[in-house]
């Protein structure tokens, strides 16, 4: 299923999109300083142990595509993003997973990022529609999906499991139709930080 949006690389500027191997447990697991910093992401790994498991599940998930986020200016992991719920048949996707280092973000790497992803998507595989998720509490993570372009389509009452209970999901997509103007936004946004 996920051949279909493949694993890169992708790259522009100072951000490169390569598959995430095994081999990047231990670049992976100094990229979150303080954990609860990504509590609204359960699972984000912040330890060797759990960054081992982080890249397991990812790649053994057949519907996810997960990436390593490398910071062209000095070869470093920065962070980690994917391709999930790949609906070939559909032609649609949802892009998440995603977390960088504490003195990237907030920089042009995310919207580069999101652009490579979004590019590819809509342009090279004909993507019809790409969908983010994320905690309804998350304000960092919903301010940066719509900055992207994307459009608020509602919460998901116990979408997922969050800890000991559930968490209600924020829903943003974005379609083939609204990629022009919002790939526009984004590479204006992109020169203007100094990619």
């Amino acid at each position: 299923m996920s051949d279909w949006l493949g694993s890169g690389p992708l790259s522009l500027g100072r951000v490169t999109l390569r598959p995430l191997v095994a081999d990047d447990a231990e670049a992976l697991s100094r990229v979150v300083g303080e954990p609860e910093r990504f509590r609204w992401v359960p699972g984000v790994p912040s330890d060797l142990e759990s960054s081992r498991r982080w890249i397991e599940n990812a790649r053994t998930t057949t519907d996810r595509v997960a990436f390593a986020v490398i910071d062209n200016t000095d070869s470093r992991l920065i962070g980690s993003t994917s391709y999930y719920q790949i609906d070939h048949a559909n032609r649609a996707a949802a892009i998440g997973y995603t977390f960088y280092a504490e003195d990237v973000q907030g920089t042009a790497i995310n919207p580069t990022a999101k652009l490579l992803l979004m590019r590819h998507a809509f342009e090279e595989c004909g993507a019809v529609r790409l969908v983010w998720h994320t905690h309804e509490h998350n304000v960092q993570s919903r301010a940066a999906i719509s900055k992207l372009g994307a459009t608020f389509e509602g919460l998901l009452r116990k979408h997922r499991r969050f800890g000991d209970g559930w968490r209600t999901t924020a829903q943003y997509a974005m379609t083939d139709d609204d990629w022009p103007a919002a790939k526009a936004r984004l590479l204006q946004r992109i020169s203007s930080q100094g990619s």
